[in-house]
C-alpha cells in the first residue's frame, strides 16, 4: 500500500513541477530533482509550496537539504503526511 500512496505522491509532484516550469514533465521516483528537471532553488521552493498547498502540510527547509529526487521528496511528504 505505501508504494502506491508513492507513486500517487510521485505523480502530485510531477503535476506541481509542470506548474511551477510551464513544460510538460515526465517524473519517476528516480528522477533527480535540480539536474533531470533543471530546477533551481528558487523553482524547487516554488514547487514546494505548491504541494504544500495541495497536502495541506509544511514541508520544513532543512529536511529539503537531503533531498535529490522526487522518490525522496515523496517519501518525505508521506512521512510528514502521516505525522498530522
Amino acid at each position: 500500500m505505501a508504494e502506491l500512496v508513492v507513486d500517487l505522491t510521485v505523480r502530485e509532484i510531477g503535476r506541481a513541477a509542470e506548474e511551477v516550469l510551464g513544460k510538460p514533465v515526465i517524473v519517476t521516483a528516480e528522477t533527480d530533482i535540480a539536474r533531470d528537471l533543471s530546477v533551481d532553488s528558487l523553482a524547487l521552493m516554488n514547487i514546494v509550496m505548491e504541494l504544500e498547498d495541495k497536502f495541506d502540510l509544511s514541508i520544513p527547509l532543512d529536511r529539503m537539504a537531503d533531498i535529490q529526487t522526487v522518490g525522496q521528496l515523496a517519501a518525505l511528504i508521506d512521512e510528514l503526511r502521516t505525522k498530522v
